[in-house]
């Protein structure tokens, strides 16, 4: 057994606690927005830096470094995208069914909440994704942030597009490209983020691809990317924790500057799967207690939103609530909603190989064969 295994934690444990650590994050830098939507994040607006958006760039190459390991290890494109949709779409649904037919009717001011188009609409274009609505006719419009329901959601679409990209490429690759033709797609993704210029407190020119901001979208994707490049080249590149120090320092000290979103993106992929890949050993019992991370994530702004129309407004208040409110539910969710639709994926295995009779060897000739020496 290598040395490594022996201190560190099996790295899909240690993806686990960083999606937690992630998701929680982006609850927290939610709480300021939410109640005093002139701020962004709970930063000061002097920093120009979201601890929510550093969570976003390293949870889309934590996704790229994961979905390239899954496409890998089957290349089907049917069982791939099967497994993809059972992974995002369940508990997105039930989010969905419970803020459209329990949350919405308990909250909502509107006297046509049922006959309202725009209460479908958003059931049906947010399922759907790329139609994603945030607003349901009177719910929360009296909260300080009235804009939308859940707003985490809305890197859903962009997700993805990822998961798209990844077959795409893999494709590509089973069709006889190189491997290095991600290189190519890296440098197509930092060049166009150069250009749309996209930040947390900016959604990028570009325009949306139906209701998905494109600028945002590539930002993303190029730590997503970066994920895809860390996992085909992980042979080749070193996963060492003080390059990711250096990083992740690099970027700090450059934060005022055009190459911070360069570093953002780099420190962040690099950082997060060196850490995943690094996790401690001792950690790896509590590996089971973090799991619900997606659930987490997506139920965490309605409970906020819930807990201020009850009358929070201290911001400290409504995160000592909405995090530990937030991660139970999203174990509810992982307990009840993933897992069970997780075991879908035993009928997405790949057949098992046919094995084939070895043929005998062949039988020499009589007259061919060699005279055995007597001593």
């Amino acid at each position: 057994m290598p040395i490594s295994s022996k201190i560190h934690a099996n790295p899909n444990i240690g993806f686990a606690w960083l999606r937690m650590i992630g998701a929680i994050t982006v609850i927290v830098d939610h709480s300021m927005p939410l109640l005093h939507p002139q701020r962004l994040t709970i930063f000061p607006a002097s920093w120009h830096m979201s601890p929510g958006y550093i969570a976003l760039m390293a949870f889309f190459a934590m996704s790229g470094y994961q979905i390239q390991d899954s496409w890998a290890r089957d290349p089907s494109w049917w069982r791939f995208s099967a497994r993809r949709l059972l992974r995002i779409m369940p508990p997105l649904v039930v989010v969905l069914l419970v803020t459209v037919f329990v949350i919405g009717p308990l909250v909502t001011t509107s006297p046509d909440y049922w006959t309202n188009l725009q209460t479908w609409r958003y059931l049906v274009g947010t399922t759907v994704l790329f139609y994603m609505q945030h607003v349901l006719p009177g719910v929360f419009t009296g909260n300080p942030y009235p804009w939308s329901v859940n707003g985490a959601i809305w890197t859903l679409p962009m997700e993805l597009l990822g998961y798209g990209l990844v077959l795409v490429v893999g494709l590509v690759v089973l069709a006889g490209a190189p491997r290095w033709v991600l290189a190519l797609v890296l440098g197509g993704m930092v060049y166009t983020d150069s250009v749309l210029h996209a930040t947390f407190e900016y959604h990028g020119a570009g325009g949306s691809l139906l209701v998905v901001p494109i600028g945002s979208t590539v930002s993303f994707l190029v730590p997503f990317v970066l994920g895809m490049v860390l996992h085909a080249y992980r042979d080749r590149i070193p996963l060492r924790p003080w390059a990711a120090v250096v990083l992740f320092a690099a970027y700090l000290a450059l934060s005022q500057t055009p190459a911070s979103r360069y570093l953002l993106a780099v420190s962040a992929a690099y950082g997060a799967i060196t850490l995943a890949t690094h996790w401690p050993r001792r950690l790896e019992a509590g590996g089971p207690h973090v799991y619900g991370s997606y659930g987490t994530y997506i139920w965490g702004f309605p409970i906020q939103q819930l807990l201020i129309l009850a009358g929070v407004r201290q911001v400290w208040l409504l995160i000592l609530l909405a995090v530990p409110a937030a991660y139970v539910v999203g174990r509810l969710s992982w307990d009840y909603v993933e897992k069970p639709t997780q075991r879908l994926r035993r009928h997405l295995r790949p057949p098992a190989p046919v094995r084939r009779p070895v043929a005998a060897p062949p039988q020499l000739p009589v007259t061919a064969a060699a005279p055995v020496r007597r001593s």
